[in-house]
């Protein structure tokens, strides 16, 4: 049988159209390049259990189906951000009396483009054209960008009934925080809670009693060192519902297994937290409702070192310039990504009405050394906020290294990390980078580790005059 047969019209492959007999697991990016593709350009339909170019039906049986269909889940929720929207079926027929399923998947053209690809941490972006899908060109990244304007993410509007009964959540943190003042239902409707047809916005779903989803996913991790790569993880907690319990939930993860201090003054003993409680949660409520909630599969991260605490939400500033690291907080300007969550935040009385909200975080650091001074920084795809261990006298350990993706070079060494982040953002002679990492400037450094990383395209190699320079390779190393 072929597909014609069952769907009634002669397919083709070409830019809306594709066909896979069964999903590559050696091969993931082969198949998933064709759904970001589909995704960043019109749309369009791909099957799973038809022959490619000759459209025959290999089929599955019921539970092979099932399997399939939560293996392509899986693999997109993963490795595409943000998720395309899609619609999955089953399309039944008979084989020899047997009931047998090939699976078709309905691609719409995004309105958040581009779709990322990421994939062993790096990242890449593709096109559908004429049948076949390819790395985009910087034009059509480009274009997309600017012709990608979303709506944003909390605005849209849900499948779900308002009922005020379904927010006693939320109305009770609005009294704690409001001197015990109710929040109302004309409240609710002023901020645009819900529409005209009773339907909540997608961010009013958010604080409904009964969220359960992903898309307020935060995992809390403790380290028992300074940093991820090295240094043995002691607890590992995901936590998942609505916006209110994750708030609780967070603050109660970090209030219950960070330090506390007494100093001896002159005449008096003082109280030192790891990190004030207002800071903590200035940092909390503001990853909330700067999140981009339109990046399925990401999750704020809480990890907590020996010198400190980093608060990481999806998505870098709306519109805000990507940031490197600043300890200057109160000049950092960004727009609102989420206005009615924020809005909400707002009336409970307990984020800016206008500013980021970082003054406060300020406030209470006023008095701590340039080692306990809170900084933040950003990328494209988060923004980090991190908030020194005020009960670790040392203070931030600044190893002067920035931390990078990449998949493990074939023949690679324990220096190669290091190296690529000394060459990330400037290009280094050989001398100069072993002098950063640490070594000497041996031939077994400039052939084992240099040139091994020259050989693998993670460093690119140049003259000037007699002097070889190195710098990171961008396109294959990202900025974790």
């Amino acid at each position: 049988m072929f597909l014609e047969e069952i769907i009634g019209e002669v397919k083709l492959e070409n830019i809306d159209f594709e066909c896979k007999g069964v999903l590559n697991r050696e091969d993931i990016v082969g198949w998933l390049k064709t759904i970001a593709g589909f995704a960043n350009a019109r749309g369009g339909d791909f099957y799973i259990g038809v022959e490619n170019k000759t459209n025959k039906l290999i089929g599955f049986d019921r539970l092979e189906a099932d399997n399939e269909r939560n293996y392509f889940n899986n693999q997109v929720n993963e490795h595409l951000i943000p998720r395309p929207q899609m619609n999955i079926s089953f399309l039944k027929y008979e084989f020899r009396s047997k009931e047998r399923f090939i699976i078709k998947i309905h691609i719409e053209e995004s309105i958040i483009k581009p779709i990322i690809l990421k994939y062993q941490g790096i990242p890449s972006i593709y096109m559908r054209r004429d049948g076949f899908t390819n790395g985009a060109t910087y034009e059509e990244i480009i274009d997309m960008s600017i012709k990608s304007n979303p709506t944003q993410y909390d605005v849209l509007v849900s499948n779900q009934k308002y009922d005020f009964n379904d927010f006693k959540k939320l109305r009770f943190f609005y009294a704690l925080h409001n001197d015990g003042k109710e929040l109302s239902e004309k409240a609710l409707k002023s901020m645009g809670f819900y529409n005209e047809d009773n339907y909540l916005m997608n961010g009013a779903a958010l604080f409904s009693d009964n969220y359960n989803g992903e898309k307020t996913m935060v995992q809390c991790s403790v380290f028992s060192g300074f940093n991820k790569g090295s240094e043995r993880i002691i607890t590992v907690n995901r936590f998942n519902g609505n916006i209110i319990d994750v708030i609780d939930y967070t603050m109660t993860f970090i209030k219950q297994r960070m330090n506390h201090s007494i100093i001896k003054n002159m005449n008096s003993h003082e109280n030192i937290d790891s990190y004030p409680e207002r800071a903590l949660f200035e940092g909390i409520i503001n990853a909330i409702a700067h999140r981009d909630y339109y990046l399925d599969g990401t999750q704020i991260q809480i990890d907590m070192f020996k010198d400190r605490l980093e608060i990481s939400s999806p998505g870098g500033f709306y519109k805000g310039e990507r940031i490197e690291k600043t300890y200057n907080l109160s000049g950092i300007i960004s727009k609102r990504r989420n206005e009615l969550i924020s809005n909400v935040l707002v009336a409970c009385n307990v984020m800016e009405a206008a500013g980021t909200g970082f003054d406060k975080i300020i406030e209470d650091y006023k008095n701590a050394s340039i080692s306990h001074k809170p900084y933040i920084c950003s990328s494209s795809d988060h923004f980090t906020l991190v908030l020194p261990d005020l009960t670790y006298a040392e203070g931030v350990e600044d190893s002067g290294f920035s931390y990078v993706t990449f998949a493990p070079a074939l023949n690679g060494t324990n220096l190669d990390e290091k190296v690529l982040s000394v060459c990330y953002a400037h290009a280094h002679k050989a001398s100069d980078i072993a002098k950063k990492v640490g070594v000497s400037d041996s031939t077994y450094f400039r052939k084992n580790v240099l040139e091994n990383l020259v050989k693998n395209n993670y460093l690119i190699k140049s003259k000037i005059s007699r002097a070889v320079f190195y710098k990171t390779n961008s396109d294959l190393v990202v900025l974790d």
